[in-house]
């Protein structure tokens, strides 16, 4: 199963995806977690120890630049890049969990046709999963993303919005364009909510129940300060990760 994560900036994503990723591996799967935010800090989160070694895919320019068949002065890039050797060479293991950075996707002389993109995209089409394996793809924030087609092969896209109306704006978006390049399952989760004021405000504004609620918890904003990994706290989400786990296998 490939899972990625959306939405606007500041709901929460890499949070809710680091708890999804604990609850995948107490399940029994083997995961790994994609940081493909172009401020990636899905090891922090996770608690990789000396986040700042870990050499991100995209500093690899010239390697990108081959495996995509870019040529300089050529606008065209093989969509077929070689990324077999990747899998393995740029993949940290940390308290039973793979993960790897991509590293910043986007620059201003390339636009959205970059090698970055054409190597994650190759990535997720040639994964082939056993029955207990998932990976996790935490994405940028808002809908550039789907623009580009980089979650091609993606089985469930997962919308987190918080109980606000930009943010519902935003999901809303990221939904028709994620119905628009065909991913099979699309699911709200909601986040930072307090009451039953704010799941009410979340259901009206979507249209439909998330399939899952997220609490406004002190204790991962002041882990996050901190530095504290997310998977060390103790019910720090209440239960809504299993929830949203129920929800994705359902």
């Amino acid at each position: 199963m490939k899972i990625a994560i959306s939405g606007k900036g500041g709901v929460g994503k890499t949070t809710i995806m680091a708890l999804l990723a604990e609850e995948f591996k107490k399940s029994g799967k083997d995961v790994l977690v994609i940081d493909a935010d172009p401020s990636p800090h899905m090891a922090e989160t996770l608690g990789v120890e000396n986040p700042e070694k870990i050499r991100p895919i995209a500093e690899m320019t010239r390697l990108l630049v081959e495996r995509s068949g870019k040529t300089e002065g050529s606008p065209m890039y093989n969509m077929n890049p070689e990324v077999n050797d990747l899998l393995v060479d740029f993949m940290v293991e940390h308290n039973g969990m793979k993960l790897m950075v991509l590293g910043a996707i986007q620059t201003g002389d390339k636009g959205c046709a970059c090698p970055e993109n054409n190597v994650l995209r190759r990535m997720l089409t040639k994964l082939l999963l056993s029955k207990d394996q998932v990976v996790l793809l935490d994405m940028e924030a808002g809908v550039e993303h789907l623009g580009r087609g980089t979650i091609a092969g993606i089985d469930q896209l997962l919308i987190v919005v918080i109980p606000s109306k930009s943010s519902i704006r935003t999901a809303q978006k990221v939904k028709k364009l994620a119905e628009d390049v065909k991913i099979p399952r699309i699911s709200f989760v909601g986040n930072l909510v307090r009451d039953d004021d704010d799941k009410s405000f979340l259901e009206d504004g979507l249209g439909e129940t998330p399939i899952a609620f997220f609490p406004d918890s002190d204790t991962i904003r002041k882990a996050e300060r901190q530095e504290i990994p997310i998977g060390s706290l103790d019910q720090a989400a209440d239960d809504a990760p299993a929830i949203l786990l129920k929800g994705i296998n359902q």
